[in-house]
């Protein structure tokens, strides 16, 4: 199969989804990449080294849509600025996309998908399984953001992270809360421990209060049944109103004692929860600072605003859009494998077999055959499920 890889058009992004390192994965698999020239450069990867792994490099994007028969993406489809072609409308019929698609995200590109006859495969719906772990890019991702988000919040705090010992007196250490311990969480729990921060963490799954301990932050503990807060993939479930009531009674009281606050809670295919009120970023000490990572989703602080910095009652909140996009060296490295591996299963033998009968395909493949199959993106486009609209259409 002849995959191709466009440069990135979306705004600020800078990562590419297949690099030099995974290409032989793809040819050992009977596979041919081709790439647009500099579609890696922003991320680090030279033409020189896409060549060097047997890829050959293509000029214009279009020649890229045209030829390849899977097409190979970060972002789901936009338009260039710069050129004003859209990358939807260059696609042909019966291409394979494979990219971030934001299933959460406005539904008609699906349906403009699934008329064109184009085959779409999500990355964010890798299932949470064993077996599905190498493909899992929400959780790759969601690496870099924890980092980058403790180190967007040092950069703009007023404060050293670590105590210090100083002939002018000691330092007392920045006191950070996390909210959400999934792997962004987690991982900004570590960084700010690694410097020197004090770390408290709140979820509302309380198994993974031994994860937070482990890693040397406090639990804050919210009494939450385990079958309510979190879904059979082990990702939160939204709660009814009275819990995040009661959340966001708790997480007032620990923002007022906190420096910097991290916020990192979604509910797969739901806007984020709003867990920093108005009335909490009032309360909290002039200076701090609130990174809210669920930007994309609406964004966990109610005075968010998406892709801006801003400063509400001397706090300031960032709410960074692709943030993974900052350190685009590694995060494009640990997108390609994710992507490298699902190519792979869906295309082991150089030619698609989509076996819906594989938990893993069945759940990333959203437009097939010409229908939305995804049913959450069905709902939102007033279509019927999937069964009764495929008996109705057989009579």
């Amino acid at each position: 199969m002849l995959i191709g890889v466009p440069r990135e058009v979306a705004s600020g992004e800078r990562r590419v989804a297949i690099v030099p390192e995974v290409v032989a994965q793809l040819t050992r698999a009977g596979h041919r990449v081709i790439v647009e020239r500099d579609a890696g450069l922003r991320a680090g990867f030279t033409d020189d080294a896409y060549r060097a792994a047997g890829c050959d490099l293509i000029d214009r994007p279009a020649d890229i849509y045209s030829a390849a028969q899977m097409i190979l993406k970060v972002q789901r489809p936009a338009r260039d600025d710069s050129s004003g072609e859209a990358e939807l409308d260059m696609m042909k019929a019966g291409t394979i996309l494979v990219g971030l698609l934001q299933p959460s995200g406005d539904p008609a590109l699906f349906q403009q998908l699934a008329e064109r006859g184009i085959t779409a495969c999500s990355m964010e719906l890798v299932p949470r399984t064993t077996r599905a772990q190498m493909m899992d890019a929400l959780s790759s991702q969601s690496t870099v953001a924890g980092y980058k988000a403790v180190l967007l919040a040092a950069n703009s705090l007023q404060k050293f992270f670590p105590m210090l010992m100083t002939a002018a007196g000691t330092v007392r250490p920045a006191r950070v809360l996390v909210i959400g311990a999934g792997v962004a969480g987690l991982q900004a729990i570590a960084t700010a421990r690694r410097i020197g921060a004090v770390v408290e963490a709140f979820d509302t799954r309380p198994v993974v209060k031994e994860q937070v301990q482990s890693l040397g932050a406090t639990f804050v503990e919210l009494d939450v049944h385990l079958e309510d807060a979190q879904d059979a993939g082990g990702y939160a479930r939204e709660l009814s109103e009275r819990h995040i009531k009661r959340e966001q009674e708790l997480i007032h009281s620990r923002a007022k004692q906190a420096d910097v606050i991290i916020t990192t809670a979604l509910v797969p295919g739901k806007p984020a929860p709003m867990l920093v009120s108005a009335e909490t970023v009032r309360a909290m000490r002039p200076g701090s600072v609130i990174v809210d990572l669920a930007g994309e989703q609406g964004g966990n602080c109610e005075l968010t605003v998406p892709g801006e910095t801003v400063v509400r009652h001397d706090v300031t909140i960032i709410s960074p859009l692709h943030i993974s996009s900052d350190l685009a060296y590694h995060a494009s490295q640990m997108y390609a494998k994710n992507v490298a591996a699902l190519v792979v299963l869906l295309a082991p033998k150089g030619e698609l077999v989509l076996n819906f009968s594989d938990d893993i395909i069945d759940a990333v493949v959203v437009t097939a055959n010409g229908e939305v199959r995804h049913e959450p993106t069905r709902r939102r486009l007033h279509l019927p499920p999937l069964k009764q609209s495929a008996v109705e259409s057989a009579r």
